[in-house]
């Protein structure tokens, strides 16, 4: 069938141009559903997207949003099933597109714009070449219509899809980039804003990439960006603001000839009465900073940037942040107040995952944009902005009245910010800024007492390091003091910044809380008590971090009377469904770590509970018809973790637990799951389960140890890295319970690992030190399997174990290096030196044992390689090392 065929039936149109007028119409909400299964039986006719791109197109006397609705319908169906529509319909839509690119309507030609922009994503551009010469000619046309509409279709496809631009096409002399790039230049001097604007926009999408058009005409580029740089359109400004941020990031080098007048062209911008201009040239600083560029072009700035920095820090009129701190805390949360939470999997290693807390709320603008500049110049400059900022601190600090409480708030907000970067030239007068802030947290304005909080946890660490003597801690009591009853604020922003900002304090203050523990939990379940539930998230950190601070300390009676009654309640409270469980069983990780056994009279409803979570989730997996609830993997990752948790506290106690339930099995199947972040947690859990209870392993003993050493053996290493991370661990403490049992693995591990230690750079350091030290247990388990190899990796694992520091684990990887050199002594000849630089790693060797047998291989080798061959060896080696083998009597 020709395209020029088909024809719409005028009572289909009319029937579904109705359907579409009561699917736009506010009106009706309860048959919307019904509208929707309408037009889902609609979409069964081979020729209902015709029949759209008809209504789209041509049904003039029908209203802009009817025609619109068809349109993104159109869209909407062509995204899911645009290969599967017949060719000639295909071509259909696309000749009644083309002239709708020049529609008289700015909204219809918006909607086409976006349906071309889906075409080409999936059909490409070789199979739409008349769309090339369409575009060409309407932005050729000198008609504002045509070029508009072309222009608005371009730059879609620049955002969406820039590649297709830059591809080679076959038929095409050039690729299609080198066609428009020259076109778009002209266009940033067209008298219409919204041309300039689709133009610059579209251009600025190809900066990441840098085709070859753009890097041969980059003095074209520029002059137009100096051209722009003062129009009259804010949207306009804002491109030109992000385009030299993007240069400076990626392509600097552009920028270097002109950086000045860039810099004084930013500097102007940032004082900009317009809020988004200003943000998108203050984004500048901080990239120039990144992108480590040398600072001495922005030093002679400073003196005129800062000022700007600290008047745009203070809180704009329209900042939501400024309705939100009237909410007091009575009011519940609603909703959408409820960030989405993400529940990281448990990781075994020394590289754990960073968190960043101090963004207390997240819409970007230009208060935190200026905040996070000021925050990075003053780690790149360190004291030397002090001279120009301190002094408008201290007038901002000392405007009095009302209406100034935003300068003041903004002053604190500053020194907070340089908190790090200046920490030098701010340590003599800590103790006033810190008595000058304490104050601040009883201050009427809740958005101070807010930033106080926050400004007093970024010298957190300086505080504790100060409480060593009687002012200093007189003054950590206060700041500790001041956030607890921050903590029982009644606004509901100032209760996040506390609870926040006494979390960083914990971290840092650990065994020091140990004193005031019970004023501490008082305050804290005072909280838990009369917090909405967004908050109480942050209680439930505050709380973990307490327990992970203290330790075992936390482990009294009195103290476990204030904290567990009202936990243990609301875990009886929530249901196995409820999301408000995970930072709970977060919580409830920590504390079982802390209390260790005294945990024991909690264990057992928790242990339980978990299975029970885990049991049915994966009944949902499999069915939720018949789980009745959709599966959600989160919950089992948090069980997982909490099992773990609880492993690491009880110790052998956990035994009587794991013997009379499913765990074993359950366990097994988690392992082999398909989702990552399961089999890392379950992975780390069968390390615990390892070292405290093996006995229970044993009966799946082979399928655990075939399956973990499958995550070693993978071509997708990197993106699972965690998972072989936490499976290399666990393969490592099952080796040393099980000894010889291992030996069926241990080939196919070992075939693994070396390739790991063969590219420490590639890969992160846990996994190749978790590597080093799973080779050295398999090989102390079963040298005569290991040693046979030991040429092809003694190098690189002696290097990877140089690198890691003095513990039990370390002892046990030598203890198999000892066990390979007893076997097969000549393995090891050629990488003697890195042997020897292995050995001088340690410390001290704690184990009086294996120092003996580290000595007797030292011996050895002294012995066996004579007549000089021994000082030839040793005279490779660096003064230190030689030092350090002095202690094993060689």
């Amino acid at each position: 069938m020709a395209s020029g065929t088909w024809q719409p039936h005028e009572e289909g149109v009319r029937e579904i141009c109705g359907l579409l007028e009561h699917q736009i119409s506010p009106t009706s909400y309860s048959d919307k559903s019904q509208i929707w299964q309408q037009l889902q039986h609609y979409s069964q006719f081979p020729d209902f997207n015709n029949y759209l791109a008809f209504i789209l197109a041509r049904a003039e006397g029908k209203s802009v949003e009817i025609r619109q609705a068809a349109g993104l319908l159109l869209k909407n169906n062509l995204k899911t099933a645009y290969n599967s529509i017949d060719p000639s319909h295909q071509q259909y839509i696309k000749s009644e597109l083309l002239p709708c690119l020049g529609a008289a309507d700015r909204n219809i030609r918006a909607t086409v714009g976006t349906i071309v922009s889906v075409v080409v994503q999936l059909g490409g551009i070789l199979g739409w070449l008349e769309l090339l010469e369409a575009l060409v000619a309407r932005l050729d046309s000198n008609d504002l219509h045509n070029m508009e509409g072309a222009m608005d279709a371009l730059s879609k496809i620049c955002e969406d899809i820039p590649q297709v631009l830059d591809s080679d096409v076959p038929g095409l002399t050039e690729r299609p980039i080198n066609i428009f790039l020259s076109r778009f230049y002209k266009l940033f001097q067209s008298p219409h804003s919204s041309l300039r604007k689709l133009a610059l926009g579209s251009v600025n999408q190809y900066i990441m990439s840098m085709p070859a058009a753009l890097y041969t005409s980059m003095n074209q580029f520029l002059q137009g960006l100096f051209t722009l740089a003062h129009d009259p359109a804010v949207e306009v400004q804002k491109l030109v603001c992000a385009a030299f941020v993007q240069l400076i990031e990626i392509h600097p080098t552009f920028l270097e000839p002109h950086l000045r007048d860039v810099l004084e062209y930013i500097l102007q911008v940032n004082k900009d009465g317009d809020d988004e201009v200003a943000l998108e040239a203050c984004e500048f600083w901080s990239a120039y900073c990144d992108a480590q560029l040398p600072p001495e072009n922005l030093r002679d700035f400073l003196p005129r940037l800062i000022p700007i920095l600290l008047s745009n820090m203070v809180y704009a009129d329209d900042d939501e942040s400024l309705l939100e701190a009237e909410e007091d805390e009575s009011l519940p949360d609603r909703d959408q107040d409820l960030k989405p939470r993400f529940h990281t999997s448990r990781f075994h290693g020394s590289e754990g995952a960073e968190d960043d807390d101090d963004d207390i709320v997240n819409v970007w603008n230009l208060r935190k944009c200026s905040a996070a500049a000021l925050d990075i110049l003053s780690n790149v400059f360190g004291d030397e902005i002090l001279p120009s900022l301190m002094p408008v601190v201290q007038t901002k600090l000392a405007a009095s009245g009302d209406e100034a409480w935003k300068d003041r708030e903004a002053a604190v907000l500053a020194i907070g910010a340089v908190a790090e970067g200046c920490i030098s030239g701010l340590y003599p007068h800590l103790p006033q800024i810190v008595e000058f802030l304490i104050p601040l947290l009883d201050d009427k304005f809740p958005l101070i007492r807010s930033i106080s909080c926050w400004t007093l946890s970024r010298f957190s660490k300086y505080i504790i390091q100060e409480s060593s003597h009687k002012k200093g801690y007189e003054q950590f009591d206060k700041v500790l003091m001041g956030l607890l009853r921050r903590i029982l604020d009644t606004n509901k922003r100032v209760q996040e910044a506390a609870c926040s900002a006494f979390a960083t304090l914990e971290e840092e203050a650990a065994e020091e809380l140990a004193p005031r523990l019970e004023v501490i939990l008082q305050h804290l379940m005072c909280a838990f008590g009369k917090y909405q539930r967004r908050n109480l998230r942050i209680v439930y950190d505050a709380i973990g971090t307490l327990a992970d601070a203290v330790g075992a300390e936390l482990n009294q009676p009195n103290y476990l009377e204030i904290l567990m009654p009202p936990l243990v309640a609301k875990w009886q409270l929530l249901s196995d469904l409820d999301k408000d469980l995970f930072p709970l069983l977060e919580c409830f990780t920590s504390i079982a770590q802390a209390l260790g056994t005294g945990f024991s009279q909690f264990a057992e409803p928790v242990f339980q509970r978990c299975i029970n979570i885990i049991k049915s989730q994966q009944l949902a997996k499999v069915d939720h018809g018949s789980a009745g609830f959709p599966y959600d993997k989160e919950f089992i990752v948090c069980c997982l973790d909490l099992l773990s948790g609880l492993a690491e506290g009880l110790g052998s106690g956990i035994e009587s637990l794991v013997s009379q339930s499913s765990l074993r099995d359950l366990l097994l199947q988690c392992c082999m799951d398909d989702a990552s972040e399961i089999r890392q947690s379950a992975f780390a859990l069968l390390g615990d389960l390892a070292r405290t209870c093996p006995v229970h392993l044993h009966p799946r003993l082979s399928e655990f140890l075939e399956v973990a050493a499958k995550q070693l053996n993978t071509s997708k290493l990197v993106e699972t890295i965690s998972v072989a991370n936490n499976a290399c661990w666990a393969v490592g403490e099952l080796a040393i319970k099980v000894r010889q049992e291992v030996s069926p693995v241990v080939m196919t591990v070992i075939s693994c690992l070396v390739p790991i230690l063969q590219q420490p750079g590639e890969l992160n350091k846990s996994l190749v030190e978790n590597s080093a030290i799973t080779l050295g247990r398999l090989a102390w388990v079963c040298p005569e399997l290991v040693s046979p190899h030991m040429e092809h990796f003694m190098q690189p694992w002696c290097i990877a174990l140089s690198m890691i520091r003095d513990d039990i684990e370390k002892e046990d990887a030598f203890r198999g290096l000892c066990a390979m050199v007893r076997a097969n002594p000549s393995g090891a000849l050629s990488s003697l030196v890195f042997m020897c630089k292995a050995i001088a790693s340690w410390h001290e060797i704690r184990s009086e044992e294996l120092h003996n047998e580290v000595c007797q291989v030292l011996h050895g080798y002294k012995q066996m390689l004579r007549s000089g061959a021994w000082d030839q060896y040793m005279s490779a080696l660096e003064p230190p090392v030689k030092e350090k083998l002095l202690k094993y009597q060689v």
